[in-house]
């Protein structure tokens, strides 16, 4: 009886490699080399800017010279010393949850609606309806929304023609404004995160629930939300991490006086050029979206298992 022995990894066959464990080690060699330009340009790409950005927050600012000078905690200093910074970090988390819940409830039903169409030439066309928006830059699309709130825009004309207002309704250049313009960009990344997941669900779960007695209604919140989790989370993800680093929208649409964080940071680097206070802004803003993320992934892993 030839002896054969099963250690960890592979087999060994008479002392020798079995060749089941080579084709495994040749497999993941592949592997290693075909993730190796991607992990470098991730490497290149974010770790060595976010150090260099790290040692410019704490560097000392000297508006006659560029160079990185000395070793303080100023900048944090002022940032969290000064309200007006504060109230700027609070503006960017309100307009972020609010975009991402307005998204959720916009997004949820329309997703389910998409996910549900048996009709492939339909789905598809929905689905293309849906991402049109995404192939346009984001100052177009703040255009055209500028030129539907504007005094003198679509909207208040149609309200005048109505009768509905006396005057125009100031619009454009508010929060609310970019509120409206940040949704219509967030809004399909929640449709196609959800749509996917709903379908791949199916109507089982449900037809079963029916059959046990539970209303249409029921049976979707009692059992395909809850299947339908990780979908939610990826989405409510995507709109809130891209609603806290909104730079185009804000500023077209919000105009100079509605201050958010990612313009703030632009403005300190391009115009005012303090580069270490400007590191430290986004440093903040990166600090704060990466703890509500990963304690919102944990808070969502507990009640609903892993995502």
């Amino acid at each position: 009886m030839s002896a054969l022995a099963t250690t960890g990894e592979g087999s060994l066959t008479g002392g020798r490699p079995a060749p089941g464990g080579t084709d495994r080690r040749r497999r993941r060699s592949t592997a290693g080399w075909l993730l190796f330009p991607s992990l470098t340009l991730v490497l290149a790409g974010l770790i060595l800017p976010l150090a260099l950005m790290a040692r410019t927050s704490v560097a000392h600012f000297d508006a006659a010279s560029p160079d990185l000078v000395g070793f303080t905690l100023e900048n944090y200093a002022r940032f969290f010393g000064e309200p007006f910074y504060l109230m700027i970090l609070a503006r960017t988390l309100l307009v972020a949850l609010s975009c991402t819940a307005i998204c959720l409830v916009l997004g949820v039903p329309a997703a389910f609606v998409i996910s549900r169409v048996e009709s492939r030439t339909l789905k598809t066309a929905l689905i293309l309806a849906t991402i049109i928006p995404l192939l346009m830059g984001n100052a177009v699309r703040a255009a055209g929304w500028m030129v539907l709130l504007a005094d003198k825009g679509l909207i208040n004309s149609a309200l005048l023609s109505a009768g509905l207002i006396a005057e125009p309704v100031r619009i454009l250049y508010t929060g609310s404004a970019v509120v409206i313009g940040l949704i219509a960009v967030l809004l399909p990344f929640m449709v196609i995160s959800l749509e996917s997941v709903f379908e791949n669900i199916g109507t089982a779960y449900e037809e079963a629930a029916q059959t046990m007695g539970a209303p249409p209604w029921t049976a979707f919140f009692r059992v395909t939300l809850p299947l339908a989790m990780p979908g939610v989370f990826s989405g409510c993800l995507l709109c809130f991490v891209l609603a806290m680093n909104a730079y185009a929208t804000p500023v077209l649409i919000g105009g100079p006086s509605f201050q958010m964080m990612a313009p703030k940071v632009f403005e300190q680097a391009i115009k005012v050029y303090n580069w270490p206070f400007a590191a430290t802004i986004a440093l903040v803003l990166m600090a704060v979206t990466l703890v509500l993320s990963v304690a919102s992934s944990l808070a969502l892993q507990k009640r609903y298992g892993v995502l």
